[in-house]
């Protein structure tokens, strides 16, 4: 049957001489894998550059339920970054956002809402004036939509202790509606996204060490 959906790529894997593999979190199936023929071909003209990580794809597929890997007939990008790529201190959180989805999202119930989410905070992520803090907020609200709390201090913290300048920072966090409210120091910031990665290996099974957080402090330092 074909669809149309829209959809965030995760990553791209080369497969075979011309063409890649493209996991992309769907709107209408959740995550999935396409085979996408012929892109990295010299006749192609830089198609492959579509299918790079965090690109919104709006697309028309051909799926079948129970199926590994399913086929693309259409792809556009419906937003094109202006400042994730320019911006280091945007370009360094993208890097960070598109490790934790990859370890993190594996979700298939309620994939229209965790789909919007996903691509609608990229889109704010480019767009904001204030990035210092986006990566936090993301990661609160990220667990709120998988199911596994972060609305209350001792959720996250589970027994660790904070003093009472870092726990109003997390307060300060957690209750937050947007990421602009969010006004914290490069300290507060290192000490809360230490508890928050903490709080999600706690959670997630083989979520493990983040690669791109030592980039993230050199860049937002």
């Amino acid at each position: 049957m074909i669809h149309k959906t829209r959809g965030v790529v995760f990553r791209m894997t080369r497969f075979g001489d011309t063409s890649v593999i493209v996991n992309v979190f769907t709107e209408a199936f959740g995550l999935q894998s396409y085979l996408v023929n012929g892109v990295r071909s010299r006749s192609a003209k830089g198609k492959a550059a579509l299918y790079q990580p965090l690109t919104l794809l709006d697309m028309v597929v051909y799926h079948k339920e129970h199926g590994n890997i399913m086929r693309i007939k259409e792809a556009r990008c419906w937003y094109a970054y202006q400042h994730i790529g320019r911006d280091m201190r945007k370009t360094s959180i993208a890097l960070f956002l598109d490790e934790v989805m990859n370890k993190a999202v594996r979700e298939q119930s309620h994939t229209q809402e965790l789909a919007t989410f996903l691509m609608e905070s990229l889109v704010a992520l480019d767009q904001t004036d204030v990035p210092e803090n986006f990566h936090l907020y993301f990661l609160v609200q990220l667990a709120r939509h998988l199911g596994f709390g972060a609305h209350a201090p001792q959720e996250i913290l589970e027994g660790r202790w904070l003093d009472d300048a870092g726990e109003e920072s997390l307060k300060q966090l957690l209750g937050a509606s947007d990421h602009a409210q969010v006004k914290l120091n490069q300290a507060q910031r290192r000490v809360l996204l230490d508890e928050l990665l903490l709080f999600f290996r706690g959670h997630l099974e083989g979520f493990g060490e983040m690669k791109s957080v030592a980039v993230l402090r050199e860049v937002m330092s």
